[in-house]
């Protein structure tokens, strides 16, 4: 096909693809490459506060508190990394180099905390958040550049390349799960052989990027003074300065980490404030109704990312998991919501196209979003209060339908918060605008990991400790979901039209 067309105001025209399964081409490159992207990041995911406790703690309860604050600074760094790594692809070297620098970057990373040493795997983490905040943003923000801003299967378009995300996360675990253990010794799975493989999924990513990133025709391509070789050079530099910063910001500890999280939120909502205002009433309007929505995200992903951490001492520890003489590995909760998400993206994705008209805005998909995770919470208390065994665990059936619920909330507003990003956002700070996206999961997260520590107490999780927090949680998600329904029109005028 044809490279770019200029439209008639001098502007660059999306490119004419071919189109596969009614979409652009590179879409399925764009989602292969983030299915192994996925694959190494969730690879780890469901090993991490385990590994935490076993390796550092002697597999004593107390470590789980330590575990979860750990592990919910990462996420939180993983994603406030975003920031940068969108700055650096809109105005240093592009989008395309971007994600081959960050995936290299990550690979390090991964392979670095199979060392089992408490500052060596903390030096990893950090490497591997650096990684990150140059990848993820900026391959999101190029599934939007492949369609035009009108063209009405984009947030169609955003709903597969999620399912790579998931098709990822499923993978991974299933496979990484098996592997650990049977290289475990003494009833403790090789965790290392996880990190492992979690990096070669990283580098599988890489090469399937560069490879097919050809077909994008230029889209995410340095163009100008972003193609200097020297830039790529600096940002390089600029990347092993940063991971001792990070490592920096890993030791300081969740708390003192949220507020510098809140201070780089609030920079970041200003410049691209400012950039709207720059832009006019409209893109103001329109950045403004984005911030709002931000502070629901967090909302959303504080208790949605109980599912890496308190989640999982939930279910090491009080969930009943034998079937005879089999045993469902802790590891494997981390599938249901990969799988969840496969089964039920396209029936949500063809309800929202069968509703036509009556399709729900974008902020009461939001709040849809809040409550499912909310009812994911009631059920827990219900089983917390009503279903508990004489062996003093509640059935297998219960966590399993909570991570179903908490998937359905995250169709119902994770690919639309994406799609919705590259709609509202001033339009030459799309990257940044994506980077806040992530910055607001990044305080979510955080907040998670010091909920998740709260859950666990001094001692370990218990089931009165559970119950308490995770009451907290229904009222909270539901409280914030009835209010976005309510303030919904006032955000929709503020986007004006924008669907």
């Amino acid at each position: 096909m044809s490279g770019a067309a200029t439209t008639n105001t001098g502007q660059k025209a999306t490119p004419e693809f071919r189109q596969i399964m009614g979409h652009p081409a590179p879409l399925w490159m764009l989602f292969a490459t983030e299915f192994w992207e996925r694959f190494a990041f969730y690879g780890i995911r469901w090993a991490l506060v385990l590994y935490i406790v076993a390796q550092f703690y002697n597999g004593s309860g107390a470590g789980e508190s330590d575990a979860n604050l750990i592990y919910g600074s990462y996420l939180a760094l993983v994603y406030a990394s975003a920031v940068f790594g969108g700055y650096i692809a809109d105005r240093v070297i592009g989008y395309q180099r971007s994600i081959l620098v960050g995936a290299t970057i990550m690979a390090i990373g991964l392979f670095a905390i199979t060392i089992p040493n408490p500052d060596v795997f903390k030096l990893g983490l950090a490497t591997i958040i650096v990684g990150n905040g140059m990848f993820k943003p900026n391959i999101s923000a190029m599934v939007g550049q492949l369609y035009g801003i009108n063209d009405t299967r984009r947030d169609s378009g955003f709903t597969i390349f999620y399912m790579g995300i998931n098709c990822g996360a499923l993978l991974a675990p299933a496979l990484t799960v098996p592997l650990a253990n049977a290289f475990g010794f003494g009833g403790v799975p090789a965790y290392k052989i996880v990190f492992f493989a979690a990096g070669v999924g990283m580098v599988l990513s890489f090469i399937w990027f560069q490879i097919g990133r050809r077909g994008l025709q230029g889209i995410g391509a340095a163009t100008g003074a972003l193609a200097s070789p020297a830039r790529v050079v600096g940002v390089i530099v600029g990347a092993a300065i940063a991971i001792p910063l990070v490592y920096f910001l890993l030791k300081l500890g969740a708390g003192t980490l949220q507020v510098i999280l809140l201070v780089l939120f609030i920079i970041l909502a200003l410049m691209l404030i400012v950039e709207g205002i720059r832009e006019g009433a409209v893109a103001r309007d329109k950045t403004i109704a984005m911030m709002i929505i931000f502070f629901f995200n967090v909302m959303f992903w504080c208790f949605f990312e109980q599912a890496g951490s308190s989640f999982t001492f939930l279910a090491k520890n009080i969930v009943r998991r034998n079937f005879g003489s089999w045993e469902f590995d802790t590891g494997y909760f981390q599938t249901v919501n990969s799988l969840a998400v496969i089964v039920c993206a396209p029936i949500i994705a063809a309800i929202w196209v069968k509703m036509g008209r009556r399709n729900p805005s974008i902020p009461r998909k939001f709040g849809l979003g809040l409550i499912f995770n909310g009812l994911a919470f009631l059920l827990l208390m219900f089983a917390l209060t009503s279903l508990i065994g004489g062996d003093g665990k509640i059935p297998f059936w219960t966590l399993f339908m909570v991570y179903v619920l908490q998937s359905i909330g995250e169709l119902c507003l994770s690919p639309i918060g994406l799609s919705m990003v590259t709609k509202l956002a001033p339009t030459r700070l799309v990257g940044l605008a994506m980077g806040g996206w992530f910055l607001s999961v990044a305080i979510g997260n955080n907040l998670a990991g010091i909920f998740a520590s709260e859950v666990s107490g001094k001692t370990g999780m218990t089931i009165q400790s559970a119950l308490g927090g995770y009451t907290t949680g229904f009222y909270v998600l539901c409280g914030s979901g009835l209010l976005l329904f309510i303030i919904a029109p006032l955000i929709q005028k503020l986007m004006h039209g924008v669907k």
